[in-house]
């Protein structure tokens, strides 16, 4: 067969320069490079054909009579062409390429039954995995399935399920990722023990020692060295059920970038973050970029330990915190933080400092309430002031919001972008009393308000608005395409037809 064959039936239509297009979509072509690859293997397994002497006389009969070996390599041919896996041929370095090019993971995932060799290069690819049985990782099992792991989950596998425990089903948010509605999750005695969390972690350590990423529920310090020991690439480290304990084995993590610390969650387990647990992540992990607190408590000590040691912090996100009052005073020491988030917390600071003492965050760039509660408005106008050059504020259903304690945002001169979504307590009134006060606003996004009206507004604030280079506008509850739809009068050119 010549090279010719390889190319499409159609000459005007290029032929795909895609492997992977040539692997799964032009059989033809492999059997074609598949049956070549055989022909050469037998062609240089074959002996040449001894000469005979110069004197020898051969006989014509014997000329026309084929012998034994070229009768073998004929009938031999055939039966290598009919071999069940072709791809047997290929070495696993060029069948792992072409795996890795598929397109879909779907796609990849099956795979895996074509056979056990395939099974074995599809697990080399795998990097990330959630492990849902403790005995699939203490048993070895996991490491030979998935050689190659840099990211790995054990919050669902540490949990025990037993007739006695009675599990809730449940959509729970913690921190920045979600726990699915069809997971379970229990209370802390139906945690795996702590010994037995820790020698998870030694064994994971001592065939992972490329891992970046680590989830883990209920474990010690003892458990976290053993990690932080035998695997230095670790930059993501999120800890479950985490007390004060638990974070002095934290200082080994001499790259750690990203932590997410849960302290306290309603109706699972409650464990104690104070300051002196902050205080020594900070003196630890002086590379920090990104931190999350969720049910953590704490105070204006740890809060400034962090801002004093943490030079790179840039990020910090505060999820249902339980911090004493006047801990605001201390995210001045963050002089370098850029983004600020409260997500479901039942309030700011109750007693936040005067201002001489609050202090102002000077490269913030970045403020997010998400579901918090806004009671006391002199934590908001406290916030406001330790925000005052930021320029991006997002509301988004934040109950309490009024008039009186948006009033405040006019500290926020450097303003541009907003977003407000879901406050209903915020009147037409309120937002036009600020929103002229910023004068380097570029977007104003107003969603699910129902209190601000269209019709309220004077001409100024009219004429403001329509300078904006983004302008998102759908204050009540009808969405923006019924409303569009309405304008553009669809639903009654064909009202004869359905009367």
């Amino acid at each position: 067969m010549s090279s010719a064959s390889v190319e499409n039936q159609n000459p005007n239509k290029p032929s795909p320069l895609n492997w992977s297009n040539l692997w799964l979509k032009n059989q033809k072509v492999l059997d074609h490079v598949v049956f070549s690859a055989i022909r050469r293997r037998s062609l240089s397994n074959k002996r040449p054909p001894a000469v005979p002497p110069d004197d020898a006389t051969v006989d014509s009969a014997d000329r026309l009579q084929p012998s034994t070996k070229t009768l073998a390599f004929d009938l031999d041919f055939p039966q290598i062409a009919v071999s069940n896996d072709l791809t047997s041929l290929l070495s696993d370095e060029i069948l792992l390429k072409v795996l890795s090019k598929l397109p879909e993971r779907s796609q990849r995932d099956s795979n895996c039954l074509v056979s056990k060799r395939w099974l074995n290069l599809q697990g080399r690819l795998v990097r990330s995995l959630r492990v849902f049985d403790w005995d699939f990782l203490i048993s070895g099992r996991m490491f030979l399935r998935f050689p190659n792991l840099i990211h790995v989950d054990l919050l669902h596998g540490a949990m025990v399920s037993t007739t006695n425990t009675t599990s809730l089903l449940i959509n729970h948010e913690i921190g920045s990722f979600s726990i699915a509605s069809d997971e379970y999750l229990f209370d802390e005695h139906s945690l795996l023990p702590v010994d037995e969390v820790d020698f998870g972690l030694k064994v994971l350590a001592s065939v992972y020692p490329n891992l970046q990423s680590l989830v883990v529920v209920n474990c010690s310090e003892m458990g976290l060295l053993s990690v932080a020991e035998e695997c230095p690439k670790v930059q993501e480290l999120v800890l479950h059920k985490c007390n004060d304990n638990v974070l002095c084995g934290i200082a080994a993590f001499t790259n750690l970038v990203t932590l997410k610390l849960i302290g306290v969650v309603d109706g699972f387990y409650n464990s104690l973050v104070s300051d002196r647990g902050l205080t020594i992540l900070a003196q630890g992990c002086k590379r920090l970029v990104r931190l999350e607190l969720r049910g953590c408590k704490g105070g204006y000590e740890g809060i400034k330990a962090i801002g004093q040691c943490c030079q790179m912090l840039e990020e910090l996100s505060f999820c249902d915190h339980r911090m004493d009052d006047g801990w605001l005073s201390g995210l001045s020491y963050c002089e370098n933080l850029k983004s600020l988030k409260f997500v479901s917390c039942k309030g700011i600071d109750r007693d936040p400092d005067v201002d001489e003492h609050l202090g102002v965050c000077p490269m913030l760039e970045r403020l997010h309430l998400e579901r918090c509660q806004l009671r006391i408005k002199q934590c908001v106008r406290a916030l406001f002031y330790v925000c005052q050059d930021v320029q991006e504020v997002v509301f988004k259903n934040c109950w309490g919001l009024n008039d009186g304690m948006f009033f405040h945002s006019n500290m926020c001169r450097r303003l541009k972008f907003v977003s407000l979504e879901g406050c209903s307590r915020l009147t037409t009134q309120g937002l036009e009393a600020v929103v002229l006060s910023w004068e380097e606003l570029e977007s104003l996004k107003v969603i699910s308000c129902k209190n601000i009206k269209d019709d309220e507004f004077t001409p100024a604030s009219s004429a403001f608005f329509s300078a904006l280079k983004e302008f998102q506008w759908r204050p009540g509850n009808t969405p923006l395409q019924s409303t569009s739809l309405l304008c553009s009068g669809m639903g009654k050119r064909g009202g004869k037809f359905f009367k």
